[in-house]
């Protein structure tokens, strides 16, 4: 069965005139100095659109509803005030917000003509959302008549309000433009990927990214592994990594990969950028093995040649992960140089995905010549892993 998406015509004859019940993302970032200002507004901007595209249908009211942060109960430092201030003043309209998504207020405004867009508070506020609870989807679900899921970054997420809830829409749940969107980019990897198919794999840790690093070694040409996920492989390999980043976990769990079939698919640093302390001044390691006393805090300039030499064929590209810490310019240019690479290259598909590497990509002012930017860190590399996620199943199956 196809995932219908509020493009499909049904949609609007089902959403005219009626409540509409939206899932989003507004999980969004504070400004650490000014706990009231959103730090980056991304996830609420990628939802205007789909808000936009269900207003047309002239619905009834709309309602929106998000989780934001991890509060223990009620916590208003997670309210979502400022992320329906935002919202407001980029749709132009009267955005209200609930004192609780449980709130005896809500039935009343449902029957009002004015305001159109209701906002929910913080989901997360009751427990009874994380813990996927069949009664608290159920009240969620008289606040609609039509179900909308446009939360890919919460798709994997077997919460009330990313799948239970389906339970109560039997052919009355859509997906919306981003989540569209998501799915159609990440089944262009999963799905039989066009050839070559390079995939650039960084970050901190292998046991983080174990099973995606074991499903890509299947279909992957070339696997290029930087940053500090690096150091446990070449350890394993009998290299000397010195202070860096690398648990002898992550050197078991490396030797495991190493001894599959696909190893001759991995391709790892050959010299690095590194310093004598976090973060201090850089030192060029013109070799692959680092002195006892030195740590790697990038990949090389030989490395970044050879990575963008890998990848200039290339016409199906994924990358997840930095490859080193660029958030200090001493240590920026190989993710930098990687971004770079990405945006020549005109006749492929380039996927980024994971909170990093999207940072690193937006940035280096390069984040609009990538093919697609997934909005979802952890769900986009479970949908690789898997090739769906609970939410996006309940949304195209239901559920009893």
């Amino acid at each position: 069965m196809a995932l219908k998406y509020i493009t499909d015509e049904s949609f609007g004859l089902l959403a005219k005139d009626k409540k509409v019940l939206a899932r989003f993302d507004f999980n969004v970032p504070m400004d650490k100095n000014d706990p009231t200002k959103i730090a980056d507004t991304t996830r609420i901007d990628e939802a205007v659109e789909t808000i936009k595209a269900i207003l047309e249908h002239k619905p009834k009211k709309l309602v929106l509803m998000s989780h934001f942060g991890r509060p223990k109960g009620v916590d208003q430092k997670y309210s979502l005030e400022p992320v329906g201030k935002y919202l407001a003043e980029k749709i132009e309209q009267e955005v209200v917000l609930t004192e609780t998504a449980l709130d005896r207020g809500i039935r009343t405004l449902l029957t009002l003509s004015e305001p159109k867009i209701i906002m929910l508070q913080n989901l997360r506020f009751h427990p009874e959302e994380e813990a996927n609870d069949r009664e608290f989807a159920r009240t969620l679900s008289t606040y609609g008549d039509v179900f909308v899921f446009d939360a890919f970054g919460a798709a994997h997420r077997k919460h009330a309000s990313t799948y239970e809830v389906n339970a109560f829409f039997k052919n009355k749940a859509y997906g919306g433009l981003l989540l569209k969107r998501e799915v159609e980019s990440l089944d262009k990897i999963v799905n039989d990927p066009v050839k070559p198919f390079v995939a650039i794999v960084g970050g901190a840790k292998v046991s983080d990214k174990i099973k995606i690093i074991e499903q890509l070694l299947v279909s992957v040409d070339k696997l290029l592994i930087g940053g500090a996920m690096a150091y446990p492989f070449l350890k394993a390999l009998g290299n000397n990594v010195g202070a860096s980043l690398c648990s002898d976990d992550d050197v078991l769990l490396a030797k495991r990969i190493l001894g599959t079939p696909g190893k001759g698919k991995i391709v790892l640093p050959s010299d690095h950028i590194g310093s004598l302390t976090f973060g201090g001044a850089p030192v060029d390691i013109g070799q692959v093995n680092i002195s006892d006393d030195m740590m790697g805090l990038d990949i090389g300039p030989s490395t970044l040649q050879n990575f963008s030499d890998y990848l200039t064929n290339a016409k199906t590209v994924l990358w997840n992960g930095p490859m080193g810490l660029f958030e200090n310019v001493n240590f920026s240019k190989g993710t930098f140089g990687i971004a770079k690479k990405l945006s020549t290259l005109n006749n492929a598909f380039t996927l980024v995905g994971g909170g990093d590497s999207v940072a690193a990509v937006t940035k280096s002012g390069l984040a609009s010549k990538m093919s697609h930017i997934s909005t979802g860190g952890g769900a986009s590399l479970e949908y690789i892993e898997n090739g769906t996620l609970p939410g996006i199943q309940a949304l195209k199956f239901g559920i009893d």
